[in-house]
């Protein structure tokens, strides 16, 4: 499935949109996040990454900018940690919602990290007997009125109810306006669960249950398309691992 990049996004690539904070401290979100990516504390493995990833792009286009308050989900190893939390240190907050222990154990405290936050510790992630995805159960992000929830390539990781618990924390945590920012790997639409497909996820399925949590959709972009990438492969088979096609999408909350 190609997505063609909206008008703002493409102007956002360009350089060509810039926000009233940008223009106040005289750096836009691109420079903020260009200084967190030339960072030491950064692998070459995880610098290698950023051709296929696209973090300025991918961040222009859902619209961050250094003043906000936001919460990534499920960070992982802390790819894109490494990113938004020293871009966010200066006029920003970030917060770190749910599989946040590798993270809070090799950043929090470093240089350039001292003021990231972890919330919603208390988030009970567990798969039922026979379920390879994960249900999750959790009160609460801990954090509102923010301005932007993102999470990359986790919304396959869990069931159906994981997914709508999810979708349900991250628009009570967002303020009127909030944007809620999803990136994951392309399966066929209403393609039958397989061993091939298990970690990418229908586009459509995605759009539909966010709809269903209280979103509206507000765009989508190609940034991440990948023509050759047939949508036949697991996600970390040779032939397209590094390489898969991406759905992004941007939801705001009303």
């Amino acid at each position: 499935m190609k997505f063609r990049t909206s008008a703002v996004a493409l102007l956002a690539t360009l350089g060509l949109a810039f926000s009233a904070s940008s223009l106040a401290d005289g750096h836009s979100i691109a420079d903020h996040i260009k200084s967190a990516m030339d960072s030491d504390i950064r692998t070459d493995r995880e610098k290698e990454r950023d051709r296929n990833r696209r973090p300025v792009e991918t961040l222009e286009f859902f619209g961050l900018e250094s003043d906000m308050r936001i919460v990534e989900l499920i960070p992982g190893g802390g790819w894109y940690t490494k990113l938004l939390a020293p871009a966010m240190a200066e006029k920003g907050e970030y917060f770190a919602a749910i599989g946040t222990g590798r993270i809070k154990d090799r950043l929090v405290g470093k240089p350039g990290f001292e003021k990231m936050k972890i919330v919603a510790e208390d988030a009970k992630l567990w798969r039922e007997d026979g379920d390879r995805f994960y249900s999750l159960e959790l009160d609460s992000l801990g954090v509102d009125n923010v301005d932007m929830v993102l999470t990359f390539r986790n919304y396959h990781n869990f069931n159906a109810q994981g997914r709508a618990a999810m979708n349900k924390a991250a628009f009570d945590a967002l303020k009127s306006g909030g944007i809620y920012a999803v990136v994951d790997h392309t399966t066929r639409h209403m393609e039958p669960m397989n061993e091939s497909n298990r970690r990418r996820v229908d586009p459509v399925l995605a759009i539909k249950e966010i709809l269903a949590a209280g979103f509206e959709f507000v765009d989508y972009s190609d940034i991440h398309y990948r023509e050759d990438d047939e949508l036949e492969y697991e996600v970390g088979a040779k032939s397209v691992s590094g390489n898969t096609d991406r759905w992004t999408f941007k939801f705001r909350k009303p």
